[in-house]
């Protein structure tokens, strides 16, 4: 509403909806830009205090949007906005914190939560940052929580229903990333060791003339090979914790922690001859304590039942827990021990042949396994080739009960061998480093049976399995190097140690459509129709539905 000046009643008019006036017109409006220019810089030229006043300052235009009046009210609004542009030399450009900047998401796993660096901060001088919010823990993630949030053969892909507690579009820090399965590596290269040392020492091939220091040199590289990979793992243990106990309670992860265990003893058993001969009785009693304590905890799972019984958690990953007690067996008896290696073989054949059935027959609840975890199947050869070697060491003679660990071991070896679609089709993974010490282990079971069966095949048998073992590990060596500092893609996120303590409500899936109303019709698809812990499809909204019909239309 206006009044004009030379009418002397009101007259209704419609009000312009925006117009310009002057800033004098609105109570208040401006006042502190007026405060802030009426002394805004101070000069001192010989002695003498040279003032700006107001008056030399441009003010800026101002903009009053009038709006008519609503029902609800009596008089007119104006909203007076000024230009954004405004440049006050008073006033200071704003840059968000560096501390707001930082993801403090990793916090959760690290050993001290990032107290350590907190504190390096302070001595440095640096201001405090605001405290991280950091994820409560609990004891331990249960079984049921890793199958619920994971799936596939191994538990190692997300669920689409599930989130994890760190970001998927970054890199994560290269220890969360390194995995207890790198051990793998040294599996394979230290059995190269003892292959080569029965090459050169055995009678079969004994016309190779394969000297010694073959075995010095590839037991050397195992050495230092098994340093660099424990002690990579020592810093995770150090720095990320948190990482190593969500590994150690994953239900199919668990069977590598054998695995450091399992390399000290194929180096104990490869060692040259030129550093030592006898190796002393204590060292077989150091190895295979931790592995008995693994075994108590994993065999007793399998056995109590829960989510961490056999049949719920069968791999042929198990078959790490299992080798151990067979290649303990071997370097008990080659050390001249009777009573501790009978026992770890006893046992070792009960829980192999328990896993083999379990294995093999494939029940409804176990998942077939997908190409990438093809390799993975030759862990079968491990355990009848090493019990062969084992039982004749503590036997003192290859004996029926050998030779039928060693066709076993055969048999399977071919009847994986044959099949050419196991080795192609699938992308270069730690997987792959499964081939190695099954293949060498039935080579050296191999040159083993040459010794008591000595004929043309039996000679032909050892060379040909001892070169395809041989040409496997250092063919996948140089990949893993590759692919580790040229590639730089061996290790992705690790995806199975971010998973979330707690199942994501329904509210989640709710929350997370509205934010994605423009994706594809895959992606809904994708995300919306999934199955919960339940085994309960989640229907798809009837809205999905009307955008899925407008995508297909043309």
């Amino acid at each position: 509403m206006e009044v004009p000046h030379n009418l002397g009643k009101k007259k209704d008019v419609i009000p312009s909806i925006i117009r310009s006036i002057d800033d004098d017109e609105v109570i208040g409006f401006d006042d502190d830009l007026k405060r802030t220019n009426v002394l805004y810089e101070l000069k001192e030229t010989e002695g003498t205090k040279i003032e700006c006043e107001s008056s030399s300052v441009q003010r800026t235009p101002s903009i009053s949007i009038s709006m008519p009046a609503s029902p609800m009210e009596t008089h007119t609004k104006r909203v007076a906005f000024k230009d954004d542009n405004t440049n006050s030399p008073n006033r200071a450009l704003r840059t968000p914190r560096m501390s707001r900047l930082r993801d403090e998401r990793y916090n959760s796993f690290k050993t001290w939560s990032g107290k350590l660096e907190r504190q390096i901060s302070t001595l440095q001088g640096k201001p405090q940052s605001e405290p991280s919010v950091i994820t409560p823990r609990r004891e331990n993630l249960p079984a049921s929580r890793y199958f619920d949030a994971l799936e596939g053969p191994e538990l190692e892909t997300l669920r689409s229903s599930e989130d994890i507690i760190l970001p998927e579009d970054k890199t994560w820090p290269f220890l969360l990333r390194y995995t207890i399965s790198s051990f793998g590596i040294c599996l394979g290269v230290s059995s190269q060791a003892i292959m080569w040392k029965n090459l050169a020492t055995t009678a079969p091939t004994h016309f190779l003339h394969i000297s010694l220091k073959v075995n010095l040199v590839l037991w050397c590289i195992s050495v230092m090979l098994f340093v660099v990979v424990a002690l990579t793992y020592l810093l995770k243990v150090i720095f990320y914790f948190e990482a190593v106990r969500r590994e150690y309670y994953h239900p199919v992860r668990v069977n590598f922690f054998f695995a450091p265990w399992g390399a000290l003893l194929f180096l104990a058993i490869g060692i040259p001859s030129k550093i030592t001969t006898n190796l002393p009785h204590f060292l077989w009693y150091i190895l295979m304590t931790p592995i008995f304590i693994l075994e108590l905890k994993i065999y007793g799972q399998w056995m109590s039942g829960g989510q961490r019984r056999l049949s719920k958690v069968a791999n042929p990953v198990n078959h790490l827990s299992v080798v151990g007690n067979f290649v303990g067996a071997l370097l008990g008896a080659s050390m001249g021990l009777k009573e501790g290696p009978i026992f770890f073989f006893a046992v070792g054949v009960a829980h192999y042949t328990v896993l083999f059935v379990t294995l093999y027959q494939r029940l409804p609840t176990n998942e077939t396994l997908p190409k990438e975890l093809h390799p993975v199947f030759f862990l079968f050869v491990a355990g009848p080739s090493v019990a062969s070697l084992a039982w004749a060491k503590i036997n003192g003679s290859y004996d029926n009960a050998s030779r039928i660990a060693y066709f076993i071991a055969m048999f399977l070896y071919f009847s994986l061998a044959v099949r050419i679609s196991f080795f192609r089709g699938f992308k270069f993974s730690l997987a792959w480093w499964a081939y190695t010490f099954p293949m060498t282990g039935a080579a050296i079971a191999t040159i083993r049976y040459a010794t008591e069966v000595s004929n043309i095949f039996t000679k032909s048998m050892s060379i040909i399995l001892s070169v395809i073992a041989t040409l496997t590990v250092f063919a996948l060596l140089i990949t893993t190097i590759l692919h580790a500092f040229v590639m730089r893609d061996l290790f992705p996120n690790d995806i199975a140690i971010a998973i979330s303590e707690r199942k994501p409500t329904n509210d989640t899936v709710r929350k997370w459509f509205h934010r994605r109303t423009g994706s594809t019709e895959n992606d809904i698809e994708h995300y919306l129709k999934f199955a919960n812990s339940n085994e309960k499809t989640v229907e798809v909204p009837e809205m999905v539905k009307d955008v899925e019909s407008q995508h297909s239309l043309p």
